[in-house]
């Protein structure tokens, strides 16, 4: 076997990435390359986790590798992504984390669940390791988005304490109050119980290596916001409204939170979530319903990235209430926009950890 091992890696050799001209050996892509008796895998880590190129350098070591392997042995080549990390170091709560990103609205029913939940799915699919921590603990929606409404995490003991192992699905783990009390119940929590909830998905979960945690935040700004900044270092925040004035003003409000001195956590950018309306028998037209741009217009006056502007369409309800995000049917329309969603917060993520300090836990004191 491990002279087989070695041939690979000489086969290997001799693949390049046209994009950058060397071959993936060189780069440092070849990860976690296993060979058994009937099949060989390897992950491929790519600079990007939106490489154009992905596809047909993946093809080429896969039939690299078969040539030498031979046909009776399977091959299996997943492609990762090499994401920075918005980490000072190792030492503080969820050390395996690269980036934790809050996705926050200013206002309830402007779809902050069903962004976190297709940017999570969107994540992964790229390549990347992602948990998702639904923390609206007021009305939980992530685990029927998710199709686990009726799963209950297991425990496991880890240096003698007991944690809690996420609920894996379509790639991605995901912890949510909502596992944990009966779907019918009303939750009626006075503020210093709804923060030690978020806590405990944070410190008592078995997350492991992430390139991603989305932490999908309550409406409007609250004592949960400001015990996650206070507890967890986080990289960026997304923000996600309707192109109404309403939504937009509320917007603002959020905006202005994670910016103030006191916090500075740097905005991503801003999602306009039911830009318009169009009918499935008539993909031409638009209806701005909300109005329009409203969502665009404050991205630039507050010069931040537009994230992405996501229509209102029926199949994203259809197949939110069916627990199947819409990402998942990435050759449709509406998966390719919620993956090129993915795309962008990866790319804001990638240039606020090469251009600005690594994030802190924020530190407030009472006078």
């Amino acid at each position: 076997m491990a002279d087989l091992k070695k041939e690979i890696l000489e086969a290997l050799h001799k693949v390049k990435h046209p994009g950058v001209g060397n071959d993936v050996v060189s780069l440092n892509m070849v990860k976690n390359l296993t060979v058994e008796q009937h099949k060989v895998s390897l992950e491929l880590a790519f600079p990007s986790a939106n490489d154009p190129l992905k596809n047909s350098v993946k093809k080429a070591c896969a039939k690299a590798i078969q040539a030498v392997a031979g046909p009776e042995r399977e091959v299996e080549v997943l492609a990762t992504a090499q994401v920075s990390s918005g980490r000072k170091d190792n030492s503080e709560m969820l050390p395996g984390v690269k980036n934790i990103i809050a996705v926050a609205s200013g206002k309830g029913g402007v779809g902050k669940s069903t962004i976190a939940t297709n940017l999570a799915v969107g994540l992964s699919m790229r390549g990347a390791k992602v948990g998702l921590i639904d923390a609206d603990v007021y009305g939980p929606s992530i685990p029927k988005m998710f199709k686990v409404e009726d799963q209950r995490p297991l425990l496991r003991k880890v240096n003698n304490k007991e944690l809690v192992v996420p609920v894996m699905q379509y790639g991605v783990k995901v912890l949510s109050i909502g596992f944990f009390v009966h779907p019918e119940d009303a939750l009626i929590w006075r503020g210093v119980l709804a923060t030690n909830a978020l806590n405990q998905l944070l410190s008592e979960g078995l997350w492991g290596e992430l390139d991603y945690l989305v932490i999908d935040l309550p409406p409007g700004t609250s004592d949960i916001h400001l015990s996650m900044v206070q507890s967890v270092p986080v990289t960026g925040a997304v923000i996600v409204t309707t192109p109404q004035d309403v939504a937009v003003a509320d917007a603002i409000k959020g905006i202005a939170m994670f910016r103030q001195d006191k916090i500075n956590v740097p905005v991503l950018g801003l999602v306009e979530n039911m830009s318009w309306f169009t009918p499935e028998n008539h993909p031409e037209e638009r209806y701005y319903i909300f109005g329009k741009d409203g969502g665009k217009n404050l991205a630039f006056r507050y010069d931040m990235p537009l994230l992405g502007q996501i229509p209102i369409v029926e199949k994203i309800r259809e197949q939110s209430d069916a627990g199947e995000p819409s990402v998942l049917d990435e050759d449709s329309l509406i998966g390719k926009q919620f993956l090129e969603l993915a795309d962008n917060v990866a790319n804001a993520v990638a240039e606020r950890n090469a251009k600005l300090a690594p994030t802190q836990i924020v530190q407030i004191t009472e006078k």
